[in-house]
């Protein structure tokens, strides 16, 4: 459904756009129907570039990013990204930053109704909401009607996935959707997304939780400076971390009833095979990577 191949993104910085920053580098994934996958890392990492890549916010610098066969660098025009749009879809970080607080909250819905679906309807658009909004869990009375200061954060969240499900999409970029939610309305996001990825959805899951990583995910990609550092099938990502970034990713996670130092005296009492790290040679910008595993791999050391 969703392939990157070898994709870097470079930015212009300074005053005149003399300097360079890579905010991606050489990164190759692939995202299937009915898949969740998970970007990890660290702030500054390049996951959310990625995100803003695939949702063709901003373009690579080099390298392809396909979607069911399609280039998407090539596709131009309004109608075309239009088009695009109505398959794939963004989930944000502030679900309070995308609503107009002058307008009532549903108007989203009718923004959809508008641009796509203009021969649809009153009696059967009100059935596609009300369907959509039992889909992602929500009461239509509770939200329908009601300005975004009278939700909470999780209502406003689901309310946007509602959104992007009246468009019937295929694929779904969902960035750090719950950091700014509490506990108890995190999971049920999380939930949500695995209902959604039973219905065939492709998941790209943007994050720093490893916890919620594991939680949801079906294939891990660990970050760090803009390359994949490792990649595999969440649980042996998860119980057999090679790379030495992600395990120290994995001894900073918080457990209870033990001690930094348990930790710390564990991960040591229990070194991997060692695993010989791709080295690219200097001025080299592409980050190769070895396979440790049946579809587990690592790459070269970032630090």
């Amino acid at each position: 459904m969703l392939e990157l191949s070898h994709v870097h993104k470079v930015y212009r910085v300074g005053a005149f756009g003399g300097g360079r920053k890579r905010a991606v580098r050489d990164v190759d994934l692939t995202v299937r129907p009915g898949e969740v996958v998970s970007l990890i890392g660290e702030s500054g990492s390049g996951k959310s570039t990625l995100g803003k890549m695939v949702l063709g916010l901003t373009r690579p610098t080099s390298g392809r990013i396909t979607f069911e066969g399609t280039d998407i660098s090539t596709i131009r025009g309004f109608r075309a990204k239009k088009e695009y749009h109505r398959r794939v879809q963004g989930i944000f970080q502030d679900p309070f930053s995308c609503f107009n607080p002058i307008f009532k909250a549903d108007r989203v819905l009718a923004m959809i109704r508008s641009s796509y679906f203009p021969e649809v309807s009153d009696a059967d658009w009100r059935d596609r909401v009300v369907s959509s909004l039992s889909t992602v869990r929500l009461d239509p009375e509770s939200v329908l009607d009601k300005y975004p200061h009278q939700l909470s954060g999780g209502q406003l969240q689901r309310l946007l996935i509602a959104r992007a499900l009246l468009l019937d999409i295929r694929m779904l970029v969902a960035d750090e959707v719950i950091s700014m939610l509490d506990a108890s309305t995190r999971i049920d996001v999380l939930n949500l997304l695995a209902d959604l990825k039973e219905r065939g959805l492709g998941i790209l899951f943007v994050t720093h939780d490893l916890s919620l990583g594991t939680y949801v995910s079906d294939t891990t990609v660990i970050l760090r400076k803009g390359a994949v550092v490792e990649m595999g099938p969440t649980r042996k990502v998860f119980d057999d971390p090679r790379h030495p970034y992600s395990r120290h990713l994995l001894s900073c996670v918080p457990q209870l009833h033990r001690s930094w130092a348990e930790v710390d005296a564990e991960l040591a009492a229990e070194q991997p095979e060692p695993v010989r790290l791709p080295a690219p040679a200097d001025g080299d910008d592409s980050a190769p990577m070895v396979e440790v595993g049946e579809g587990h791999f690592v790459g070269a050391d970032q630090g």
